[in-house]
């Protein structure tokens, strides 16, 4: 066997199917791990419920096993979205989306770190744009993104000597973790401009197989975007996001929304 050895959690689906497939394609060594085991397609998926530690420590032995014994790269993709307000109490989804978006990670990574240690591997965490911009109604999902970047500054900071730790941001693509959002009423669909799914397959393979790299966005766009949000006074940020929050509920982006009824209405 030859070529570089990746495990890609989130693997079944959406970004985390289409990165691995396009690493396989450029002759990578790849195993997936996602909730549900799958030796259908080209790339071979493990059952894993990243919310267990245990779980993940089987599955990321076995993955390791099957790569041949060690391992070059990991991708942390595994994520899921489902709406929720700020003001009320944070309900089972909300505490979901914490386990899987930001302690997933941490815990696939730390299971994976020796491996990744002995290879002087790498470690490539999905974010979002929703860590430099916050939107209503994905409270948790803003708070695991963000909270993930700074999980990979303090890996970075503790394990910067034997492996790169990248951060990547993907936009708004559709996929079928906006799902749930949708079914409720307050999709991102309309609200921002769509990226495509290979614009975030590439960026991922990219840093996996390219130049080590700390941060990267998955388009031009995104890139100077994420620079601009990151450097404008926050209060200037605030002003603007509640004015398109306003524009878009005068279109009636939040009709027949429950959960954004009350929100909607003052907006108006």
């Amino acid at each position: 066997m030859s070529g570089p050895r990746v495990v890609i959690t989130g693997a079944a689906s959406g970004i985390g199917a289409a990165t691995a497939s396009a690493l396989r394609a450029r002759g990578a060594q790849v195993v997936g791990l996602d909730l549900r085991a799958s030796e259908d397609g080209d790339v071979p998926v493990l059952a894993c419920d990243v919310r267990s530690q245990d779980a993940v420590d089987t599955a990321v032995a076995a993955a390791i096993e099957r790569l041949g014994g060690g391992l070059d790269a990991l991708v942390n993709c595994a994520g899921i979205g489902i709406p929720q307000s700020a003001g009320a109490r944070p309900d089972d989804g909300a505490l979901a989306v914490i386990d899987v978006n930001l302690l997933g990670p941490w815990r696939v990574t730390a299971a994976a770190l020796d491996a990744l240690r002995a290879s002087r591997g790498r470690v490539v965490n999905v974010s979002s744009g929703l860590a430099f911009l916050t939107v209503p109604f994905a409270t948790a999902y803003c708070m695991s993104k963000r909270g993930l970047v700074a999980y990979s500054d303090a890996l970075r900071a503790e394990h910067g000597d034997a492996i790169t730790v990248t951060t990547v941001y993907p936009g708004y693509i559709r996929t079928p973790i906006h799902e749930a959002s949708a079914a409720q009423g307050v999709s991102l669909e309309g609200a921002v401009p769509p990226e495509r799914l290979q614009d975030a397959a590439d960026t991922l393979v990219r840093a996996v197989l390219g130049p080590p790299a700390r941060d990267l966005a998955t388009t031009s766009r995104g890139r100077i975007s994420y620079a601009l949000l990151s450097r404008l006074p926050r209060r200037l940020v605030d002003r603007a996001m509640s004015r398109h929050l306003r524009r878009l509920a005068r279109r009636g982006a939040f009709d027949g929304s429950p959960l954004a009824a009350d929100f909607a209405a003052r907006m108006r």
